[in-house]
């Protein structure tokens, strides 16, 4: 951290009073890269001990850098960066896959895999996918991304016959499949609001007990036999679901 924030040369450095400048280094570290999102701050006490100035300083520049958005506190772990990122609009009204969304906004997707294979099914993918006994599923868990930032945690199951090598996979699933003649016709999503894993958080980049949007989905093909089922974990600071809504017919007067 010392390399992040040169605390020893805070007394020596210009710019005003002692927390305006503690506070100016810090945003200096978050502007130039040295300090990135989801990184945790020093204790208060640590950083007063290394700059040699009082805790009460220390909380000044810091409640400033969090009312301006820059930090966050959380209780029991600690100050986090939170360097903004560029919002992305999602419309749930179209059944596409991550690769296309990111195409369609002019940025590169990605895929940091975490683990695939044929596995034998749980018992909710033996339901969900209708699988008989001793059927196997390809099971993919991935890290997507956009321009190399992390965006979504992806599990996604299907069953063998539609995906037997899940090895095969490039970046897109779908197009993947595409090539096999195989294509999802309509899906049915539910999305809700969770609080991510510790692990999750390293994954995303995002501080620990950061908030995420759960989008569960399960996929049909036009014979209407299950295709997927999947489960994805937005970033909630860099993703927006929007739906698009009309006004049905008026309801008629009863006779």
């Amino acid at each position: 951290m010392s390399q992040a924030l040169p605390l020893a040369q805070l007394q020596s450095a210009s710019g005003g009073p002692l927390y305006v400048k503690l506070r100016m280094m810090i945003e200096d570290a978050v502007a130039t890269g040295r300090l990135k999102h989801g990184d945790a701050l020093p204790a208060e006490r640590d950083i007063a001990e290394a700059a040699n100035i009082s805790r009460v300083t220390v909380r000044k520049a810091i409640d400033e850098l969090v009312n301006e958005g820059l930090l966050v506190r959380r209780r029991g772990s600690g100050t986090f960066v939170v360097k903004p990122v560029a919002r992305m609009q999602q419309p749930l009204s179209q059944l596409t896959s991550f690769t296309e969304d990111m195409r369609r906004r002019g940025m590169t997707a990605g895929s940091r895999w975490i683990g695939r294979g044929l596995f034998y099914p749980n018992a909710e993918e033996t339901m969900m996918l209708g699988l008989n006994g001793g059927a196997r599923v390809a099971r993919i868990d991935r890290l997507r991304t956009a321009d190399d930032m992390p965006i979504a945690l992806e599990r996604t199951s299907l069953p063998e016959d539609l995906l037997p090598d899940p090895e095969a996979i490039e970046d897109s699933l779908y197009l993947c499949l595409l090539k096999a003649g195989i294509r999802p016709v309509r899906a049915n999503q539910r999305i809700s609001a969770v609080l991510l894993k510790d692990d999750e958080t390293k994954l995303l980049g995002v501080p620990p007990g950061s908030a995420a949007l759960s989008v569960q989905r399960i996929a049909y093909l036009e014979s209407g036999r299950v295709m997927e089922m999947s489960r994805a974990l937005y970033r909630s600071d860099a993703y927006d679901l929007v739906a698009e809504l009309s006004v049905g017919s008026p309801m008629k007067p009863e006779t």
